[in-house]
């Protein structure tokens, strides 16, 4: 039988700390890891209460354009003096800040360098890259993505469908606006003097009988387009092609790209326009949302 004194057993005892750090800090160095190991669950133990009550404050504040401290005890349900504990640790960081004279609070300078830096690690092609395989998935067709380069699509990614017969836009590859989905859908969300302009063009090229080279056909189907959200390109470039694309805003709302599904009239027929509409236009929402956009309400002007 093995006997320790009280000070064997407390340097036995570091000693065994001593080696569950190391090897802690040796399993460290093989593999980084960006959290604790099992701590993969989202139950109510990892969140802290307190900073998530900080960031509804914060995401509440940032809807209002000014809102005093009274008017926002009302709306939370919160106490004004935890509410102005909250608001003063937000300040101090710049996330909001207070208009003194009309003693009302804001969102402040810091969200917005905080939202920028955001925007300077978001890469479109990227982000757009499991939105497109998704559509590609749930479609059949081959998914695409474009962004407007002067007077033409310019198509920057695609995933293809495992189709023997399917639509290929190899990126790089160029399209006049008027004779592509991708096109007519941003054409349609663009800014009213450049979308007039290119209408005012007379030398538009046809490709197929179906191509809207008049100005007055042109104009009218980017109402519609504007209206329901999506736009049809109906064998307008290519004979037994159709294409269904949407329009995907960045946080000014602005349509910065594209998104597209096409593929054979055989396929892609007048009965399944619909299905894949919803389809196209949850996929540039989603990819919208991940770039920090915001999504253009349907509109109703006259351009022509």
């Amino acid at each position: 039988m093995l006997y320790f004194s009280y000070g064997e057993l407390i340097f036995q005892n570091q000693k065994n700390e001593l080696m569950t750090d190391l090897k802690s800090d040796s399993s460290a160095t093989r593999r980084a890891r960006g959290r604790p190991r099992a701590w993969d669950d989202k139950t109510e133990q990892n969140t802290i209460k307190s900073l998530d009550r900080a960031m509804a404050v914060f995401e509440h504040l940032s809807t209002q354009s000014g809102v005093s401290l009274s008017a926002l005890s009302d709306q939370l349900g919160e106490s004004t003096a935890t509410l102005y504990r909250i608001l003063f640790t937000l300040e101090t960081r710049g996330l909001v800040e207070f208009d003194q004279a009309q003693q009302l609070w804001h969102i402040g300078p810091g969200a917005f360098i905080i939202g920028a830096r955001f925007l300077r690690r978001t890469s479109l092609v990227e982000r757009a890259r499991p939105v497109l395989r998704s559509l590609m998935e749930q479609t059949g067709e081959t998914a695409n993505l474009g962004v407007a380069q002067a007077d033409q699509v310019l198509f920057v990614s695609q995933v293809e469908t495992h189709e023997s017969i399917r639509a290929f836009f190899p990126p790089g590859t160029l399209s006049p606006l008027h004779a592509s989905g991708i096109g007519k859908a941003l054409l349609a969300f663009m800014d009213e003097d450049q979308c007039k302009r290119i209408l005012k063009q007379t030398d538009r090229e046809r490709f197929t009988e179906h191509t809207l080279c008049d100005a007055a056909l042109l104009a009218t189907d980017l109402e519609a387009i504007r209206a329901r959200g999506f736009s049809i390109d109906g064998e307008e470039k290519n004979l037994g092609m159709r294409c269904i694309a949407a329009p995907v805003f960045n946080h000014y709302g602005e349509a910065v790209a594209g998104l597209s599904v096409s593929g054979p009239t055989s396929r892609v027929s007048p009965d399944s326009i619909a299905p894949f509409a919803e389809a196209v236009k949850a996929a540039a929402a989603a990819l919208t949302a991940a770039l920090g956009g915001e999504i253009a309400p349907p509109q109703t002007k006259t351009v022509g």
